[in-house]
């Protein structure tokens, strides 16, 4: 499994702006924007990604996974205060 493929699968099954996935021998890194996260808690955001990646987390080409989500909203909030920072 690689980082490409997590990106290809995520953007074919979701309804997301973006998405950034690091990778450091199968432990993953997913940050993903989209509105829709809109509503749903962490435990429900997280469960929205996992979903379509279950098949490779059984077969364990997928050790571990990261996942922080925002909407459109929370993500531009986070990026002003990011830049404000530096």
């Amino acid at each position: 499994m690689n980082r490409q493929k997590i990106i290809s699968i995520l953007k074919e099954k979701l309804n997301l702006k973006d998405i950034y996935v690091t990778e450091d021998n199968n432990h993953y890194k997913i940050t993903a924007i989209g509105n829709i996260f809109k509503g749903l808690t962490q435990v429900k955001r997280q469960q929205t990604i996992y979903h379509p990646l279950v098949d490779m987390i059984t077969e364990n080409k997928i050790h571990a996974i990261s996942i922080k989500s925002y909407t459109l909203e929370e993500w531009d909030k986070k990026s002003r205060i990011t830049y404000i920072k530096k």
